[in-house]
C-alpha cells in the first residue's frame, strides 16, 4: 500500500466525532503537519470545554452541533470515531465526494501491521487484551490499546514491539482492509444488533479482519463456538484453536479437568489462576497461544498467569466480609455477559444484583442460569419490572426490588451468602454515566462497609 497519501504534510484531514479515539487521532496527525478538523454532531458538553480550548490553541479546528460543508470540503481522508452509526448523514457526504474513511486502528495498520495483535469477541476481549499485554510485557514493549480506552495512535512513532488491541465490532466495521499479524476471536453471542441490523452483520464485522489475513498471519479461534470454528475453515491464516474440552486436533489448547494442555504439555493448573470462571480459563488459553506465537517461553507464561488479577469491573474481586465475597462485574451490560458471571461460582450460594437500562434482548437463557445458580436476585433500575416479570413467569420467585445500588448491596448481604455478585445484564445509563461509574460505586460502598 502507498502510505504516502496518509502522511503528506498539509493534507486536510477530517476527524468525525469528539471522542477519545478522535482526539488522539487529531493530535497525532496535527503533529505530523496535517490540517486537522474535528466535526462532532452533538453539542459540546461543558465538562469538555477546557479540552476543546486546548485543541483549538494548537491550531486544530473544531465544530459542534453539525457537520458543516466547510469542514468536509476538500478533505483528503477521514478517521471515524467508533460511535458513528452506519446510516449517519456525514458518511453519505463522504461517499459522494469519494473521500476514504476508516478507523484509527486501520490507519495504524497501514504502517505497523506486523506489530498488531487484535482481540475481538462479544465477551472476554477486555480481560484477554489486558492478559496478553501483561504476559508479553515480560519480554516486549506491548501496550494494550483500542476499545480498552487508549487509541493505538497514542503509541505511533514510539518504540513498540506489539500493539495489543481490543477491537470492537464498531471499530472493525470501519476497518475494511485491517489485517493484524495475530487475530483473536473469543466468542460470539447477540449484542449491538440494533447497530449492525442483524446477527450476521455483527459477525461479519468481526470476521472481516480474519478474512483479510494471509498465510503469514495467525488466528486464535474458539473451537467451541460454531461461528468461530467455521471461520477457521475458511481463512488463509494459520489457525490455533482453544477449547474447554479435549480436542485431538492440531494446534489446539484445551482444558482437561483442572489442567490447561497444549502439545501434550501441561501449561498450568487452573487453580493457580487468580481470575475465576470458565470464561476466564478460555481467556487465559487465548493469551497463552498469543504468547507462544510471539516467542514467550512457557515458564514466563506460567509466572505471569499466576500473578495476573482481574481488571476493574470484569468479575473483579473486591473484598470478603464475614465469609461473603463481593464481586464487581459491572462491565456485564448484556444478559450473555451476565450469564458468564452467574456460571462462575458452582456449588456456592450467590445473591445477584442485576438491572439498569434494558437492552430488550431475550432473557430466556439468563433466567435459566439464574434458576440454576442464584439464591436471590436484587433488582435495580429501569429494567426491574421486565426482569421480575420474566423470572416470575419461569417460576423464579425470590426477587427483591431496590431503589439504589447501595440499598441493593445491603439487601444482598442480609442472607450472608458465599458471594454477592453485581452483574447487571443491562446498560448503566438510567442511574450512572457509565458502567465504570456503576462499578466504582459498588466497590466504594463495599469497601466502606464495617
Amino acid at each position: 500500500m502507498d502510505t504516502d497519501i496518509y502522511t503528506i504534510k498539509s493534507k486536510k484531514v477530517l476527524i468525525v466525532g469528539f471522542s477519545t479515539t478522535g482526539i488522539a487521532a487529531a493530535k497525532y496527525l496535527h503533529n505530523k503537519g496535517m490540517d486537522v478538523y474535528i466535526s462532532e454532531k452533538n453539542e459540546l458538553a461543558p465538562k469538555n470545554q477546557k479540552l476543546a480550548n486546548d485543541l483549538i490553541s494548537k491550531g486544530i479546528k473544531l465544530e459542534f452541533g453539525a457537520h458543516s460543508e466547510e469542514f468536509i470540503d476538500k478533505v483528503n481522508f477521514a478517521i471515524l470515531s467508533p460511535s458513528v452509526p452506519p446510516e449517519a448523514e456525514i458518511l453519505k457526504k463522504l461517499k459522494e465526494r469519494n473521500i476514504s474513511y476508516f478507523s484509527d486502528i486501520e490507519y495504524c495498520s497501514f504502517f505497523d501491521r506486523e506489530k498488531m495483535i487484535a482481540i475481538t469477541g462479544t465477551n472476554g476481549k477486555t480481560t484477554t487484551t489486558a492478559l496478553v499485554s501483561y504476559i508479553l510485557s515480560k519480554k516486549y514493549n506491548a501496550p494494550y490499546c483500542g476499545n480498552i480506552g487508549i487509541s493505538p495512535m497514542e503509541y505511533m512513532d514510539k518504540h513498540v514491539d506489539y500493539y495489543v488491541i481490543e477491537a470492537s465490532s464498531f471499530q472493525l466495521y470501519y476497518s475494511k482492509s485491517f489485517a493484524p499479524k495475530i487475530g483473536v476471536f473469543c466468542n460470539l453471542t447477540p449484542d449491538h444488533i440494533l447497530w449492525h441490523k442483524s446477527m450476521e452483520n455483527y459477525f461479519e464485522a468481526k470476521a472481516n479482519m480474519f478474512r483479510n489475513m494471509d498465510e503469514n498471519s495467525f488466528a486464535v479461534l474458539n473451537y467451541d463456538d460454531k461461528y468461530t470454528k467455521k471461520l477457521g475453515e475458511e481463512i488463509k491464516a494459520k489457525v490455533y484453536y482453544f477449547s474447554s474440552y479435549r480436542q485431538d486436533i492440531e494446534n489446539c489448547i484445551y482444558q482437561d479437568n483442572d489442567k490447561i494442555i497444549f502439545n501434550n504439555e501441561e501449561i498450568i493448573n487452573i487453580n493457580e489462576l487468580q481470575i475465576v470462571g470458565k470464561h476466564n480459563i478460555q481467556n487465559a488459553m487465548c493469551a497463552i497461544l498469543c504468547a507462544i506465537i510471539t516467542g514467550i517461553d512457557i515458564e514466563t507464561i506460567k509466572d505471569a498467569l499466576r500473578k495476573f488479577r482481574a481488571i476493574e469491573h470484569r468479575l473483579e474481586f473486591i473484598r470478603s466480609i464475614e465469609g461473603t465475597q463481593y464481586y464487581n462485574d459491572s462491565k456485564a451490560t448484556n444478559p450473555e455477559a451476565s450469564i458468564v458471571a452467574i456460571n462462575s461460582f458452582p456449588n456456592k450460594k450467590v445473591v445477584l444484583i442485576a438491572g439498569g437500562r434494558d437492552k430488550k434482548t431475550s432473557l430466556d437463557d439468563f433466567v435459566e442460569a439464574v434458576k440454576k445458580n442464584i439464591s436471590k436476585v436484587v433488582l435495580i433500575g429501569e429494567a426491574t419490572k421486565r426482569f421480575k416479570d420474566e423470572l416470575t413467569k419461569k417460576g423464579y420467585l425470590n426477587t427483591v426490588n431496590s431503589r439504589t445500588l447501595e440499598e441493593a448491596i445491603d439487601i444482598a448481604s442480609l442472607d450472608k451468602p458465599d458471594v454477592v455478585l453485581l452483574s447487571p445484564a443491562c446498560a448503566s445509563f438510567d442511574m450512572f454515566d457509565s458502567y465504570e461509574k456503576r462499578g466504582d460505586a459498588f466497590r466504594n460502598y463495599v469497601l466502606s462497609k464495617k
